[in-house]
């Protein structure tokens, strides 16, 4: 699990240009992006990415008009690439420790990326470490 990286939740206008103002108003502000992506459904753009720089992201899509953000912390961890059926088995663990997962990406690194419920945070982490363990 890594410590400081954050995910942030952008309600996008869908519009041509929307990501580029969203990539212009962080590297302004001298967020990196570490993974995520931006996913439209029924007309609706939201972009989760994870950045370095929480409150200095949130201040930038403010700033530059974007939409609703939000950040929020992650869990993050590692699958074993090689070995097919990793996020199913984490995921299973997940859901029967009752944790519902609301986003889930990869960072450049490959590593997974997962936004839970503040109520699921410890649950999820704890879970986690088991997972990590073995």
């Amino acid at each position: 699990m890594s410590v400081g990286l954050q995910d942030l939740e952008v309600h996008l206008p869908n519009r041509p240009g929307a990501l580029a103002d969203l990539g212009q108003a962080l590297g302004n502000c001298g967020v990196s992006l570490e993974g995520g992506g931006v996913f439209t459904h029924n007309g609706h753009s939201v972009a989760h990415y994870l950045v370095d720089d929480g409150p200095a992201a949130l201040a930038a899509v403010t700033a530059a008009g974007l939409g609703t953000a939000v950040v929020r912390d992650v869990a993050i961890t590692r699958l074993d690439q090689d070995k097919p059926g990793q996020l199913g088995a984490l995921a299973r663990m997940l859901g029967n420790a009752g944790v519902n997962v609301l986003v889930q990406y990869s960072d450049h690194s490959g590593n997974l990326v997962l936004l839970v419920s503040d109520e699921h945070t410890t649950v999820c982490r704890d879970t986690i470490e088991r997972w990590e363990q073995g």
